[in-house]
């Protein structure tokens, strides 16, 4: 992170009834006793100060009537959307934000349902109860054994997220298109993450026995737990399909006839659990890999400059450890993990031009090799629901594994020394993407041995992942840290003979080794929600003890295959004991002991913590102690000299990094995190960590807010919200653009006029944010069209002719320029609210300073724009400068299904994406967490 002053701001301020009894809603209190006064919860010390959101509402479930009614007269189930209204507030309201009106824009997150409050009460075993409230009708489980706790959350589990749970276990399997459709999407997501976690059934089973025999007595709690919850969600959908009040993408996917009822929603399993984590760690929790890709832009780096100077440039770009990096511990401590060696060994850089990425998809049939429609012949009464999931049910890109990874959450803490009460004050959240039902659920669990309330994912939610206990609070951000490594493995052929890249052994430990196959084939038939006419086609991955292949080449001649090895696979659910442990009022008691849960969780994560004494910060991860002077950024060649420490294939364990080595701290003066830098010497997993980051975005203000002291809830959210509508690039390098473009008089009118709305708008703030609430238009609408217009294009003209065409294109192929709001790189596809994560703006900031002749630490190894020439550089902005004015809003702003083409604010907003039949409005764009916690807890338990 580099000096820009930030400027605080606070500113003042009836066809569906028709369907008749064979498509019945869900009767009121369906399996409820009658209305209570809610029982006597766990002690909560937080005295009415924790508060939550969760957009767009707590019920993720419709019946096939009410999407239907949803479709046709645009109303939706209780509790679908309540919380969305709030949570969009908070982009116009954040200015006149006070202690009091918080509740405005959260709900009450404390324990229990108040008096009056008590909206229904199911009790589906007679040793639990759900109580709903009548606000956010959000399950309060309280058990009076830990079978009965479990059960409910399970049973709870299917009211609110049945379909989006079976939804995302048949992705963790691999089988989506058999499930939802053959929509090119489907295909396209279950091809890109299959392989990333490809597994038997018995590999699943195998997973579930680890942890119960291996944990001690945590895991074969832990496994109990988990059985438990898959019962109740089973008792639910067994209920659910007898009551016919299942969610209606049942019968909108051919799975039960509306008429007759027949059909069957598949029994869940434990497995299923296994599978879900894969999806949740495989979205949210990896770090690592691309090791190939990097290899391959070194390489062009190395063809441009030569070697040594090659080698320089690519490291400048690959920015593993910048000095101007922001980061979350920022006293300076040292943190060193998977650093560049001085001198590494068994690094294996493959020949030029022999790399071939290895083939997934085989024996495409019908409707997988044409991408032709089928449409059935859909009732009259449904066509509205016709081909509804045409587009597929989640985008394509989902789980890529390249440098527009889908950027998650973020966490502001700030130590009693410097609030107004003398407590910590958080406001943290996770950043999972915005969906329609949200892939998070809200909880509450009261049970033996469980006390705590927040979200858990759908369908893995046997404890809460992300809350708050009953004197404390976490939350935590995707870390992103290397636990994935590429090694080459030398080619063999099993019978003898000489090896060829298309040899299906290898050399393991001097022994030739045949691959394992692992197969899926997926068929499927067009339904009224996905009209992809039937096909079919098979996915195959060879798997090996150092991971499953994903690249064929040679490497100094000899044929290799490049396999992929993270130290989570086969270990999906580990962090499951770190979840129970946090769970757990007498485990958890304060920062230390929170410290030691977080150890427990596998994959890589920024874990924070607040109580009413200590703020705390803790990264976890399964980090392989690596072998000496082994370079994890480039891939590795397969011999044990290089292989992670004690390294046993058979469950895929090894010696790991002990939990002193990994970025921690208590009661800094403050935390702030957005996926950014962890720690000084913790080096980058991939591309982007440079000198500006949207963490700056937050370092900034919240710097400021401690210096000044006296901090509140309120203050820490209106930061927070302010770096939620500021654009990253106005902030923080606009400031060096106009300083070069302004080094000698602007001549020309239109780029004189350009230049003053640009500069007005960054004095503003450089916010794109709405005037006032539902306007619908921004304050300064010329500037950001121009800013988005200009970005592209000055950063290919600042940077493509230095680095030549090969060099830019592979280093773009690893790290896009961009992420405007606008772009379609989120994890919803387009309209998804997470912006400013990965970008060029770090390398154009140095860049410019340089040609400035500013000190920059960490610089790129060369000074592109305008090859280092003031008077060149301002004369290659201006030049596309003018470009960008001249391009119409229409042309920025293209439009798409929700938005009309030129609709800035539209263009921006965010929309939840639907994974089944209920929709929701456009709203303001907010760069923020989907679920987030403010919380400042007065007491603590003696």
């Amino acid at each position: 992170m580099r000096g820009r002053t930030v400027r605080l701001r606070t500113l003042t301020a009836g066809a569906a009834l028709a369907l008749g009894a064979c498509l019945l809603t869900p009767p009121a209190g369906a399996g409820a006793a009658p209305r209570e006064a809610a029982a006597e919860e766990g002690a909560d010390y937080c005295a009415g100060q924790c508060a939550d959101i969760l957009p767009p509402g707590a019920n993720g479930g419709a019946t096939l009537a009410e999407i239907l009614a949803h479709r046709l007269l645009g109303t939706r189930p209780a509790h679908a959307d309540d919380q969305l209204g709030p949570y969009d507030a908070l982009s116009t309201g954040y200015p006149s934000l006070t202690d009091d009106r918080l509740t405005e824009f959260f709900d009450d997150a404390s324990f229990g349902v108040g008096e009056g409050q008590v909206a229904s009460v199911t009790r589906p075993r007679d040793d639990v109860t759900i109580t709903r409230d009548k606000k956010y009708g959000i399950p309060h489980i309280k058990g009076a054994t830990r079978y009965g706790t479990e059960f409910g959350a399970g049973f709870a589990a299917g009211q609110d997220r049945l379909w989006l749970i079976d939804l995302f276990r048949h992705i963790g399997r691999g089988q989506l298109t058999p499930f939802a459709g053959g929509a090119p999407a489907n295909q396209g997501l279950e091809q890109q993450f299959w392989p990333q976690a490809p597994y038997t059934e018995q590999d699943l089973e195998k997973q579930v026995e680890y942890i119960r025999t291996t944990q001690g007595e945590r895991g074969r709690q832990a496994m109990a737990d988990a059985q438990a919850y898959v019962d109740g969600l089973n008792a639910y959908r067994v209920k659910a399909k007898n009551g016919r009040y299942f969610p209606g993408e049942y019968v909108l996917t051919g799975k039960i006839d509306a008429i007759t009822n027949a059909g069957e929603i598949e029994p869940f399993k434990i497995t299923d659990m296994i599978a879900l984590a894969s999806v949740v760690g495989g979205l949210f929790g990896n770090g690592g890999g691309g090791e190939v890709e990097s290899a391959l832009s070194l390489l062009k780096s190395q063809e441009k400059y030569g070697v040594e100077k090659g080698t320089k440039v690519w490291e400048s770009f690959r920015a593993r450890n910048d000095p101007e990096a922001v980061q979350t511990i920022h006293d300076g401590t040292s943190f060193p993990y998977a650093g560049k060696p001085d001198k590494a060994r068994g690094t294996a850089l493959p020949d030029p031009g022999s790399v071939e990425r290895e083939p997934l998809v085989y024996d495409r049939r019908g409707g997988a090799r044409s991408g032709a429609k089928d449409p059935v012949r859909a009732p009259a009464r449904l066509k509205p629901l016709q081909g509804m999931y045409d587009q597929g049910v989640l985008p394509a890109d989902l789980f890529r594994r390249d440098g527009r990874k889908k950027g998650m959450s973020n966490a502001l803490l700030v130590s009693g020394e410097h609030t107004a009460s003398g407590h910590p004050v958080a406001v943290f959240g996770p950043q999972t993407g915005y969906f329609a039902p949200q892939l998070l659920m809200q909880q509450e669990l009261q049970g033996p041995g469980i006390s705590a309330r927040g979200v858990s994912f759908a369908g893995v939610g046997m404890y809460v992942q992300l809350g708050r206990g009953q004197d404390y609070a976490w939350s935590a951000t995707s870390a992103g840290q290397d636990i994935t490594d590429t090694y080459a493995v030398e080619l063999c052929e099993p019978g003898g003979g000489t090896p060829t890249k298309q040899s299906a052994g290898y050399l393991y430990r001097g022994t030739c080794t045949p691959m394992e196959k692992l197969e899926r084939t997926n068929a499927w038939k067009p339904t009224l929600a996905d009209s992809t006419a039937a096909g079919s086609y098979r996915l195959q991955v060879l798997r090996t003890k150092y991971g499953v292949v994903t690249h064929r080449a040679s490497v100094d001649g000899k044929p290799v295959a490049y396999v992929s090895l993270r130290s989570t696979y086969r270990h999906e659910a580990d962090s499951i004991i770190g979840f129970q442990m946090l769970n757990d009022p007498s485990y958890v008691k304060d920062a230390t002991t929170f410290k030691k849960a977080a150890q427990h969780i596998s994959y890589a994560f920024n874990w924070f913590y607040a109580d009413s004494r200590d703020i705390a910060y803790y990264n976890s991860g399964a980090n392989p102690e690596r072998a000496d002077s082994v370079d994890p950024a480039l891939p590795i060649s397969a011999q044990q000299a290089y292989e992670w420490r004690d390294f046993d294939p058979e469950d895929n364990t090894s010696a790991q990094t002990p939990p002193a080595a990994h970025p921690q701290s208590v009661n800094q003066d403050y935390y702030i995190s957005w996926n950014n830098k962890q720690a000084k010497d913790f080096a980058a997993a991939g591309f982007g960590l440079s000198a500006v980051h949207r963490g700056d975005l937050l370092d900034g203000r919240v710097k400021k807010l401690t210096e000044q002291g006296g901090v509140t809830r309120a203050s820490l959210t209106r930061a927070m919200s302010e770096a939620a509508v500021t654009d990253l690039r106005g902030e923080q390098v606009l400031p060096e653009l106009l300083k070069v473009v302004r080094s000698k008089p602007v001549t020309d009118p239109r780029l004189s006029e350009a230049v003053e709305q640009l500069e007005a708008w960054r004095k503003a703030g450089a916010q794109r944010n709405q005037t006032a609430a539902d306007s619908k238009a921004y304050a300064h609408p010329d500037a950001v069209r121009v800013m988005d217009a200009w970005w592209p294009l000055l950063v290919e003209a600042q940077f493509k002719p230095g680095l030549g065409t090969d060099l830019y294109d592979a280093l773009t192929a690893q790290l896009s320029t961009d992420e405007a709001p606008s772009a379609g790189h989120g994890p919803t596809g387009g309209h998804a609210g997470s912006a400013f994560q990965y970008g060029w703006w770090g390398y154009a900031d140095k860049d410019l300073r340089a040609v400035l002749g500013e000190p920059v630490k960490g610089a790129l190894a060369h000074t592109y724009c305008g090859d280092g020439v003031l008077d060149a550089c301002r004369d290659t902005l201006l030049a596309t400068l003018a470009q960008a004015v001249a391009k119409p809003a229409t042309e920025v702003y293209p439009g798409d299904d929700a938005c009309r083409a030129g609709d800035q604010w539209c263009a921006d907003a965010i929309i939840h994406r639907a994974l089944g039949g209920i929709t929701h409005r456009p709203v303001q764009w907010q760069n923020r967490p989907t679920y987030q916690q403010v919380v400042e807890f007065p007491r603590h338990r003696e």
